[in-house]
């Protein structure tokens, strides 16, 4: 029989993407999808007349440890966990995410150590363990730690991840495992907070600060997830910890700029105010971590990523940046309107040091 892959996080438009590629692989027989709901994209992708590995979904919730059953059910060869979510976005609750991330986690791994038959574990991070402060080296190397750690959301959550999979790891060192911290993914179907932020009408950034940022574009994601899920390279293993980004870097003035969008360089009690509503309200995942990004930003040496699955992302930085510029218009609102409510929050709020209104 051929390679059974189970992917949680279906649901979500990255997990879709992957089962969509993970179908197409020569020698995959089976993938199982685990979510709580079922995904509402084409998980076949275009119809191009290759042949698809049958799919399964299961409705199940990766906090409970049901999960082992249909593990051993399939004889699942390969696990890959993107249920890690970034995002509180809609009626989820911050105390039901961080239940999925790091319980859920716990429960998928429990599972996995009972099953001789996993021999490859994929797992979804994202570079903001490293933190943003403003003493950090202008470049982190997967080996380095941060200088501040993250105290909350979903950069602790991942934090917690790392450190069940590493003891994981060691309880199980037959099963190859890949942590893949991803820089911030944009592109024209990213349903990321950085994605949410950039479609804003009009930017809230920090005054006095223009933080340099890296992004990996969607395909480029999926193209690693599919890499890391497969068998290695001759000569090589997927197994260690590993950065994904494109390569260059931009500060956030160049991405507003690219974007066509006007920015409202404010104080950072402003901008966590503005945070705290847009988090209220749900309109924006306007999360403490996301503000530290765009204060002091973040950038990654991703040399492991090219040496090991020999790979180098399709998008630079500037290029995934384009990407999601082609696929918005260079405004939501008339320029009249923007202008108008930039005043607006001019009037309202502190820009130069004065108090509010």
């Amino acid at each position: 029989m051929g390679k059974v892959v189970l992917v949680t996080g279906v649901a979500r438009h990255l997990g879709s993407r992957f089962v969509q590629a993970i179908r197409r692989q020569p020698g995959v027989d089976l993938v199982v999808g685990v979510d709580l709901q079922p995904s509402t994209h084409d998980l076949a992708g275009t119809a191009d007349g290759a042949p698809l590995a049958d799919y399964i979904f299961v409705r199940a919730d990766i906090r409970r440890p049901t999960v082992a059953r249909f593990i051993a059910e399939h004889v699942v060869d390969t696990v890959v966990h993107l249920n890690v979510s970034t995002t509180t976005l809609g009626s989820t609750s911050r105390s039901t995410v961080k239940e999925t991330n790091v319980i859920g986690t716990m429960q998928l791994l429990a599972a996995v150590q009972k099953a001789s038959s996993v021999q490859r574990l994929v797992v979804k991070s994202t570079t903001s363990v490293y933190g943003s402060a403003p003493r950090d080296p202008a470049v982190f190397h997967e080996r380095m730690q941060p200088k501040v750690f993250p105290t909350g959301g979903f950069a602790k959550d991942a934090v917690e991840v790392e450190g069940y999979v590493r003891g994981f790891s060691r309880r199980r060192p037959d099963v190859a495992v890949s942590v893949l911290r991803f820089a911030n993914i944009v592109g024209p179907h990213a349903d990321t907070p950085l994605n949410e932020y950039f479609a804003l009408p009009v930017l809230p950034t920090v005054l006095g600060y223009d933080p340099r940022l890296q992004f990996i574009h969607e395909d480029d994601a999926v193209e690693v997830l599919r890499l890391a899920a497969m068998e290695p390279r001759r000569g090589t293993t997927n197994s260690g910890t590993f950065n994904v980004a494109g390569e260059g870097v931009m500060v956030l003035s160049q991405a507003a700029r690219r974007l066509g969008r006007p920015t409202v360089p404010m104080l950072l009690p402003a901008v966590s105010w503005v945070a705290g509503m847009a988090r209220q309200t749900r309109l924006l995942d306007f999360s403490p971590e996301q503000m530290r990004l765009l204060t002091h930003g973040r950038v990654v040496d991703t040399t492991m990523l090219r040496e090991t699955f020999g790979y180098t992302p399709g998008y630079t930085t500037e290029e995934a940046l384009a990407d999601l510029a082609r696929s918005t218009r260079s405004g939501l609102l008339p320029p009249g309107q923007v202008a108008r409510w930039t005043s607006r929050v001019a009037e309202l709020l502190p820009i130069s040091g004065g108090k509010r209104r």
